[in-house]
């Protein structure tokens, strides 16, 4: 007899590939122009003549310190290959690509206060031979925390990012939410979309095991939301020495109730039901199992989940008051790069979608703008592996160089590697001569 498991994984690939096809067959695949009339940031290397990639940030001195570092990498290659130009080619390649060999994780499971819990997947490379501890014999490396997408989901891209880290002399590790990706969910509650309360637990028993490692973050795609709203309630309290957001989503509702393409969406959707559908007699005491399994949109399964509990039930206007993003974004206080590509088709146009006046007023937001790239693709022609992934970690090799020294310069904290030379992390606080 075939499982359930079995069938939900099937559907997905029938589901990607047919729709897939289809967009092929119809012509949808749209190929993206430029950045549109309103180019705003500092331009990077021309894409041969086709466009630009683009810094939109507030000026300072580490803005400047950026645009020297990223400059060289800031340009899209495989321009003449028109496959690259199709972004939802671009986010298959990226959904369904994995690590060859795959890489070796050890998992570690944490406690939350009502005793719920959560998953930590440490990356120990293909062949287990490297230890957590770090490699080098010269102290402790950074610490990166990535965050699997808001449906658990870690796909090929995000353990590729995890790989390259290693081999730079990270200790990556995987922050997995109550119930997914295998993680046994032992109360009747999951994760709302933008409650940052286990991811806080997460980091502080890291900040703990890890004392004097820079601790950074890493998010992909819709599990932007979870850090962003951290990186707000948390203020200058987040433990974090700076974040990173691969084609995030800034408007949590909007992006549910507008819908993205099938491609995206019904994988999802079927992944999270897979994960569900394990545990329906724990959950039918809370939720109605029947409406949750039968939701056809991320929407309804939100709703589901959230909104219609039997004990607690809530409108989805309140929900998203204490659930979006950004609804703290002013009171960020750690450096946070988001790479974002023009050609998204899963956040949708640039206009509407991008919190371009937070960039342009905050000293600890950047945008970094490319005409192409997908949801979560930018691959590199001729290499296989994607571009923002090598954008991201030298974002933090240039943010950590520039901010250790600052603190040299002002003399207050004692060396610290950050996965490369040995460099200084800054201490927090709410005046650093960087927003100048």
């Amino acid at each position: 007899m075939v499982s359930l498991e079995g069938l939900v994984a099937a559907a997905a690939v029938l589901t990607s590939l047919g729709l897939l096809l289809w967009s092929l067959w119809a012509g949808r695949l749209e190929v993206p122009g430029d950045l549109g009339e309103e180019e705003e940031g500092i331009p990077f290397i021309a894409e041969d003549g086709s466009g630009c990639c683009r810094l939109l940030c507030k000026p300072s001195a580490l803005a400047q310190h950026l645009v020297r570092n990223l400059g060289w990498l800031a340009t899209l290659r495989g321009g003449h290959w028109l496959w690259l130009r199709w972004p939802r080619l671009q986010m298959l390649w990226q959904l369904l690509q994995l690590p060859e060999p795959e890489p070796a994780v050890a998992r570690e499971l944490l406690q939350m206060p009502d005793t719920g819990l959560v998953a930590l997947d440490w990356l120990v490379g293909p062949q287990g031979t490297r230890s957590r501890s770090g490699s080098s014999g010269r102290g402790p490396s950074s610490v990166l925390l990535l965050i699997p997408n808001a449906a658990g989901k870690v796909t090929g891209g995000l353990l590729q990012l995890g790989l390259r880290a290693l081999e730079r002399g990270f200790i990556p590790v995987i922050f997995n939410r109550r119930g997914h990706n295998g993680c046994p969910l032992t109360t009747p509650r999951l994760q709302p979309f933008g409650d940052p309360g286990d991811l806080r637990e997460a980091v502080t028993y890291l900040r703990c095991r890890y004392p004097s490692a820079a601790l950074l973050a890493a998010s992909e795609g819709s599990g932007s939301g979870l850090l962003l709203a951290y990186l707000g309630e948390s203020g200058s309290s987040s433990h974090l020495a700076a974040a990173a957001c691969i084609s995030p989503i800034f408007r949590g509702r909007d992006w549910f109730e507008s819908r993205m393409p099938w491609l995206y969406e019904w994988p999802l959707l079927l992944h999270l039901k897979k994960g569900l559908s394990r545990y329906t007699r724990s959950l039918a005491k809370a939720l109605d199992m029947e409406a949750l399994l039968g939701s056809r949109s991320l929407r309804e399964l939100e709703e589901a989940l959230f909104c219609q509990t039997r004990s607690h039930p809530t409108s989805w206007d309140s929900y998203w008051e204490r659930n979006e993003p950004l609804r703290e974004a002013d009171e960020a206080a750690v450096p946070v790069l988001c790479l974002c590509s023009a050609d998204d088709p899963v956040r949708g146009p640039p206009a509407p979608s991008l919190p371009l006046e937070l960039f342009r007023t905050s000293p600890y937001f950047f945008l970094l703008l490319t005409p192409r790239g997908g949801h979560c693709g930018f691959p590199q022609w001729g290499t296989g592996s994607c571009w923002g992934h090598e954008a991201v970690l030298e974002y933090f090799r240039a943010t950590g160089e520039f901010l250790g020294a600052e603190e040299r310069r002002k003399g207050l904290l004692r060396p610290r590697r950050w996965g490369g030379p040995i460099v200084e992390p800054p201490i927090f606080t709410w005046q650093r001569s960087y927003t100048r």
